[in-house]
């Protein structure tokens, strides 16, 4: 994406003034704070890896109750049996880089079930002007 600096008003470096809309993809990773990776959490190894590779944005969600595919009811009504809670790992970025950060979901979490949808993205001046097919830090899973 290419931002017109003439329509721009820059309040500070990096920065614009003007709505920025950008098409993007969503996807959502149903996981369970019992799945692991090594000694962490699956949920924080996703999170730390999709911030290592530049993701334009990630965010872990807590379920209050849920099931998945096992049928099992897991709720937070009972704190004493409050766990494997479910979790929801949304990230948005351009479609082609959701498509590499795909990867590395399907080989850490490869039984996990995933969801994807284009959005329209809009940042109201207060965030970066960097669009999403700015590549970002350099990651491993670039296309």
């Amino acid at each position: 994406m290419v931002v017109d600096k003439t329509k721009c008003r820059v309040r500070e470096p990096g920065r614009c003034a003007i709505p920025v809309t950008e098409v993007a993809t969503r996807v959502m990773v149903f996981l369970s704070e019992d799945d692991r990776v090594a000694h962490h959490g699956l949920h924080e190894a996703l999170l730390n890896r999709a911030r290592e590779d530049g993701m334009a944005g990630a965010t872990v969600w807590r379920g209050i109750e849920g099931f998945g595919a096992s049928g099992r009811f897991r709720t937070a009504r009972f704190p004493d049996a409050a766990t494997g809670l479910p979790l929801a790992l949304e990230l948005i970025d351009a479609p082609e880089r959701i498509e590499a950060f795909l990867q590395v979901v399907r080989e850490l979490a490869p039984g996990c079930f995933v969801t994807r949808e284009q959005v329209q993205m809009t940042r109201f001046g207060g965030s970066p002007a960097r669009g999403l097919d700015d590549p970002g830090p350099k990651g491993v899973h670039r296309p």
